[in-house]
């Protein structure tokens, strides 16, 4: 018993050390940056001279400004796009598990917009709604004038077309994850399932859906995630935050305040912070939730 609890122990060093040059790494490249914007982000900071400590000016600033509340709104409502992806993502992963007439090569076709630069995916988008491209071309041949508008004009028509965007090249890794947990699934069910004299549509919403529920969840905490931290690049090549702010989000508002309205630095580390707790926020919000669905399917 010495012996193998000398062992374990050994292992457990030897595993240590492996991970320990990856853990070192990402303290130094996450860890150190955070500890920066968190300490700058009480001072007046513009990123060369000014360095003064002004307290907490710069989150009342953010937070008393009316703004603020509005770049939240527009961050939740692109949260819009998770459902959509998900209801989509799920038809998709099924039609490739039942191996549809040419399952293999809809496979890789799904999957292409997520391997595509983001940038290049909104400038494409920019161009295809534009209010000479090819969308509002196609409703002018039509006869449908007055549908064609600029859409990226306003934000009553821009906010959806971010969300059809955000849909569209999420749909494929949508489709891989619950894929992935559909494959997860023993067959031993499905076969005791057909035994019991059970139909393709009874086994499809008794079985597979129950039974990935938790990749869904896993899937909805890592989009609202990638939604508050990765629209950049989207909102940077379709709208530049416009007209106004009326498509800005809280990520874009940061390199606004850092590089194009002036080198507001320790007011942008404190709106990153602000946006880190309410990224924790639904983190912690969406574990809870998971977890009681876990205790609920045990």
């Amino acid at each position: 018993m010495k012996c193998l609890g000398k062992l374990d122990r050994r292992e457990a060093i030897v595993g240590w050390m492996f991970i320990l040059p990856t853990i070192l790494i990402l303290l130094t490249i996450r860890g150190i940056p955070m500890i920066t914007a968190f300490v700058k982000s009480f001072t007046n900071w513009d990123g060369m001279y000014k360095n003064d400590f002004v307290g907490l000016r710069n989150y009342i600033l953010i937070l008393g400004k009316e703004e603020f509340w509005a770049l939240l709104k527009n961050n939740l409502v692109l949260l819009l796009f998770i459902p959509i992806q998900v209801l989509i993502g799920v038809i998709v992963a099924v039609l490739l598990f039942e191996e549809v007439r040419g399952w293999k090569v809809f496979r890789s076709l799904y999957y292409i917009p997520q391997v595509i630069s983001p940038l290049i995916i909104g400038f494409l988008f920019a161009v295809l709604f534009g209010y000479n491209g090819p969308i509002n071309v196609l409703l002018r041949g039509i006869g449908l004038n007055t549908w064609a508008i600029d859409w990226l004009g306003s934000g009553a028509t821009a906010l959806p077309v971010i969300i059809f965007c955000l849909v569209w090249i999420n749909i494929g890794w949508q489709g891989m994850l619950v894929l992935g947990g559909i494959g997860a699934i023993p067959l031993s069910v499905y076969e005791a399932a057909k035994l019991d004299g059970a139909g393709y549509w009874r086994r499809l919403f008794s079985i597979t859906f129950p039974m990935i529920q938790g990749t869904i969840r896993y899937s909805v905490m890592m989009s609202v995630i990638w939604s508050f931290t990765s629209l950049f690049p989207f909102i940077y090549s379709m709208t530049r935050g416009g007209p106004g702010t009326e498509t800005m989000t809280i990520d874009y508002m940061i390199y606004q305040k850092s590089f194009v309205t002036g080198s507001q630095m320790g007011y942008s580390c404190a709106l990153s912070v602000i946006l880190l707790v309410i990224i924790l926020i639904f983190t912690v919000v969406q574990m809870k939730l998971q977890r009681r669905g876990e205790l609920k399917e045990q």
